[in-house]
């Protein structure tokens, strides 16, 4: 995930470690579930640990050669989307985060060591599954395959790998195994067997999570879009104030967009190494506030021949981070728009634009919406997807990036809107939307 903001760095080193260890789906519906926020944590706390954990996946970028590198962390703080799923035989349902950010597929696995961070449903134990297997150190997705060039693995190999993140680590080997996607009811379940997953016996540096594990979503062949081979997903992210309704992660045929006023822009072809070649990139043109276009050249944000740059749409990351020429052009156009004092609230918030309302109760001023204009499509986001309040303070919710860095379309921006990602056509269509009807 480049996520709320959060932008892990994850390592993977592959190592090759020998050890005595003992479908298609027409279309899979996944229960998502925003992580809500914790009563005595505030906006502002929220927002600072996002800031955080962007930065951390802002450094996945530029990891270093001979390790192959996603931007994914487990985060105990509000502001992700967890996806409810089942693991094994018989199933033991549990959350993970779902991430379009990064491609593995990861949970906690029994026993583990004290070096285990907590979790709030039981943990999987893969004796106790009769679906599982150890994923062969020979197999196409295996991460050791690759260190193996080609040669027969010793009797008995697994593949094991250390994740290490901005802000921890985790040991993972490598497992296949059956997963169950769906509502409780047996007849609206999908059960798909032979899933390769990583089965973590120890982790350090997290705090508790909501979360056991992580779902990868993006364009890698460990993700779950890929090993399940569904051309298209959607989802719609329930609006942060809404502490009570969930959403649906759909992936296969059924997920499609029937709302009016859909869009759809085309996916930009990104780099071929390690982190990028996961991420979907798209060609970001502009950003009108109103009916004012603002004046950012058109390349600002664009993805460079040498693969830096670029603008990605992520769901494990929450605040949007726009490369420092723009972000400079939104943040201006922002002053200009509000007559209330201006704070750095970079301690407070850990966002630099900040306004004084009169009292903390006080309601904040009418906004125009801001476009974010796409090849060929619009994205409009009304004020409370680019603005948030707190203890007084009303903030621009987004953040800058070095120019030439990756900017990211956080899951911040993204609520109340329907999107498709249709990898087979290599376009992504939206629609607003009241997620939590849908």
């Amino acid at each position: 995930m480049p996520s709320p903001t959060q932008m892990a760095s994850l390592a993977i080193l592959v190592s090759l470690v020998c050890a005595a260890l003992a479908s298609d789906a027409a279309a899979v519906r996944v229960e998502l579930t925003r992580i809500h926020a914790d009563p005595s944590v505030t906006a502002s706390q929220f927002v600072r640990d996002a800031l955080r954990r962007d930065m951390h996946r802002q450094l996945a970028a530029s990891s270093s050669d001979g390790t192959v590198s996603a931007p994914t962390q487990i985060s105990p703080t509000p502001g992700e989307y967890l996806m409810t799923l089942a693991i094994g035989t018989p199933p033991l349902s549990y959350q993970a985060i779902a991430d379009t950010g990064s491609d593995l597929i990861w949970t906690q696995c029994a026993p583990c060591s004290s070096q285990c961070f907590q979790q709030p449903t039981p943990m999987y134990n893969p004796s106790s599954s009769t679906t599982f297997g150890v994923l062969p150190c020979n197999s196409s997705l295996s991460l050791c395959a690759a260190a193996l060039s080609g040669t027969t693995p010793p009797p008995g190999c697994t593949c094991m790998y250390n994740q290490t993140y901005g802000s921890g680590w985790t040991f993972v080997f490598q497992g296949s195994e059956t997963f169950t996607f769906g509502s409780s009811t047996p007849a609206d379940q999908a059960r798909v067997p032979g899933i390769a997953f990583g089965c973590s016996n120890a982790s350090g540096g997290f705090n508790t999570s909501s979360a056991s594990g992580l779902v990868g979503l993006g364009r890698g062949s460990l993700s779950l879009v890929s090993q399940l081979g569904v051309p298209k997903f959607s989802y719609c992210l329930t609006p942060y104030q809404d502490t009570n309704s969930t959403s649906t992660l759909l992936l296969g045929p059924s997920a499609s967009l029937n709302d009016t006023g859909v869009s759809s822009t085309p996916f930009v072809a990104g780099p071929s190494s390690e982190p990028m070649s996961t991420y979907y990139y798209l060609n970001l043109t502009g950003i009108s506030l109103g009916t004012t276009a603002l004046s950012i050249p058109p390349n600002a944000l664009s993805l460079k021949a040498d693969g830096t740059g670029g603008f990605i749409i992520d769901s494990g990351t929450t605040i949007t981070l726009l490369g420092n020429t723009a972000y400079q052009q939104v943040r201006a156009a922002v002053v200009s728009l509000v007559t209330l004092a201006t704070t750095d609230g970079s301690a407070a918030t850990g966002l630099d634009l900040c306004f004084e309302l009169p009292s903390s109760t006080s309601s904040p001023p009418a906004m125009p919406s801001m476009t974010l204009h796409f090849d060929g499509a619009d994205m409009v986001l009304p004020a409370e997807s680019y603005m948030m309040s707190d203890s007084g303070l009303w903030c621009l919710a987004m953040q800058n990036q070095t120019d030439g860095g990756l900017s990211i379309l956080g899951n911040y921006q993204q609520q109340n809107m329907h999107i498709l990602y249709d990898v087979g056509q290599e376009t992504l269509s939206f629609a607003p939307a009241k997620c939590s009807t849908l």
